[in-house]
């Protein structure tokens, strides 16, 4: 392991993490920026992040659970400080499962609460039912259960129309048209119809800003995207749903919290709907004045519904 260089990585202010930024080296050929804090002894908590952030998305997060958790938050492959594949199959959903399992057993960790948002909680979802025997607790906050999500895709018109960036962010001259206006313009259109901009700090901004400009670092995000094999018709275009997903659907049978920002724009409720007969012991908490992106928006609330569920 390496620790990197922690010159603005923290903002001041911020709630600290107890442990350095580290560089692991996976067995599936990546390198990952690593946040790690709390006793290595405690019971362990992943947490996997989403576009266009990185592991400072579960900063107020890991900074209350690593007092009595082991916390460990990764920059995911193509974000952050870690590496970034050139190849759009690189960040295909099965290589970010592979890179979950792989740090898990290079960290020695058996068993695990699993938390994800966003891209990060589709992975999480996978996860947990491909590998129900090291996930012991799941925690989506905002990510929409593959089935559900892929199904509304198609006879939900109003999903439907909320998810049409997907198809923007596909497309191969995306990185030209974020380039000709500039990261501070995109960093305005990917958080200002989702949060008030003046509740991001402007350390916050800054960390944005110096990770996107990384090498590589646009097109490995956008990656997530063109690598996913979900569907997305355009708007009032007739589409037949997948046949995958007229087939019986495995349940999850560990414990689920799902925490839901309400005013989310890009995912909407209607990702809810159903999810009781995915999963066998499923909480739900819905946090009405947040949107997608309410781990920091509403920490106190992503917290304590987290704290509640690993203490049942």
């Amino acid at each position: 392991m390496r620790t990197l260089d922690e010159a603005g990585c923290q903002g001041e202010g911020e709630p600290a993490m107890n442990e350095g930024l580290e560089r692991i080296a996976l067995s599936t050929g990546v390198m990952l920026a690593v946040r790690m804090a709390g006793p290595r002894e405690a019971d362990p908590i992943l947490f996997l992040h989403g576009f266009p952030e990185s592991h400072r998305t579960w900063r107020h997060q890991v900074a209350d659970l690593s007092r009595d958790h082991f916390c460990v938050a990764p920059d995911q492959r193509g974000f952050g400080a870690s590496d970034k594949p050139g190849a759009v199959k690189a960040y295909k959903t099965d290589r970010i499962i592979e890179d979950l399992i792989a740090l898990a057993d290079q960290l020695g960790i058996g068993r695990f609460t699993l938390v994800g948002h966003d891209w990060g909680g589709a992975a999480s979802w996978l996860a947990a039912l491909r590998h129900p025997d090291r996930v012991v607790r799941l925690v989506i906050v905002n990510a929409p259960h593959p089935l559900i999500f892929q199904k509304s895709l198609i006879d939900d018109p109003e999903q439907r129309a909320a998810s049409q960036y997907i198809r923007a962010f596909r497309n191969p001259l995306m990185e030209t048209g974020v380039r000709a206006m500039g990261l501070e313009r995109f960093f305005e259109k990917s958080f200002g119809a989702h949060v008030d901009l003046a509740r991001i700090p402007e350390e916050e901004k800054q960390a944005y800003l110096r990770d996107w400009g990384r090498e590589g670092a646009l097109t490995a995000m956008l990656n997530w995207y063109r690598a996913s094999n979900i569907k997305v018709p355009k708007t009032g275009r007739r589409a037949m749903k997948p046949l995958w997903t007229h087939a019986p659907f495995p349940k999850l049978k560990m414990p689920v919290l799902v925490v839901w920002g309400m005013k989310d724009k890009a995912l909407l409720p209607v990702q809810l709907e159903g999810l009781d007969a995915l999963v066998d012991d499923l909480a739900l908490v819905r946090v009405e004045d947040a949107g997608h992106f309410v781990p920091w928006e509403k920490p106190d609330a992503v917290t304590g519904a987290i704290r509640d569920f690993l203490s049942t």
